[in-house]
């Protein structure tokens, strides 16, 4: 289960990807707009203020997400990216942080470069930090004895979770699209207790956050934070520094 609010924290900061990514879509005046992987709705409102003549299609996999998008006044749909196939008169398609969830995600591409129409924009971004110590630390205590046997059925996403911005630009590519593919690292100044932890509370931790009971949970966290707040140490104005790579990739087909 995702938890909307939850997701929300930092919402600010967590949006600067998407504006970024969006900021390079050169359609002017397209038919229709996808967003797959729309979450809570709180981004695709955005689109639909830049193309306003646009038919506005967004979808999430996460039911209680559908209904956040629905709140916001959207026709979010429920349903799986992989599952997903563009109309006729699709020309912008954004996914957003969307397909590191989705093994083999490259095949995916593939197949959206080759069915939608000539001119269209596909923007995806995903995160690089797989290696960070948010995650190397998360997988550590997983795998710990005193953790291994319960979420032994936890999948947590390793570096192979997602391309090099060049293999991105490679694979679209050689489906005969103009690539523009880059890598930012955002240092991202967080605050308040524990910042690093409930930063990834919303994203990262999400499947053990769903394998474990509350009191399992809590014990999780409360072994993790002291691991984080040694990695990200706080400086004396309360600002904890936290390095946030992102991978971009806007292909037009």
């Amino acid at each position: 289960m995702w938890d909307p609010e939850k997701y929300l924290d930092y919402a600010d900061l967590r949006a600067r990807p998407f504006y970024d990514l969006v900021s390079r879509i050169g359609a002017a005046a397209p038919r229709r707009v996808v967003d797959l992987g729309c979450g809570p709705g709180n981004l695709t409102v955005s689109l639909r203020s830049r193309w306003p003549s646009a038919v506005l299609e967004c979808s999430d996999s996460s039911p209680e997400m559908v209904t956040a998008a629905r709140a916001r006044g959207l026709d979010a749909s429920l349903l799986d990216v992989r599952d997903w196939k563009p109309a006729p008169d699709t020309d912008v398609v954004v996914s957003n942080a969307v397909l590191q969830w989705v093994p083999d995600h490259s095949a995916l591409l593939r197949r959206w470069a080759s069915s939608l129409p000539s001119g269209a924009f596909l923007a995806i971004q995903v995160p690089g930090n797989f290696t960070a110590p948010s995650h190397a630390l998360t997988r550590e205590l997983a795998a710990s004895p005193a953790w291994s046997s319960r979420l032994a059925e936890v999948v947590l996403r390793e570096d192979d979770a997602v391309s090099s911005p060049l293999e991105y630009a490679n694979l679209l590519a050689d489906e005969g699209c103009g690539v523009d593919a880059w890598e930012t690292t955002y240092v991202q100044p967080l605050r308040g207790p524990s910042p690093v932890l409930e930063w990834i509370a919303g994203t990262a931790l999400r499947p053990i956050r769903a394998a474990l009971s509350d009191a399992e949970w809590e014990q999780f966290r409360a072994e993790l934070a002291p691991r984080l707040a040694s990695a990200y140490p706080t400086r004396a104005d309360g600002t904890t520094w936290f390095e946030f790579r992102r991978v971009f990739v806007v292909a037009q087909v």
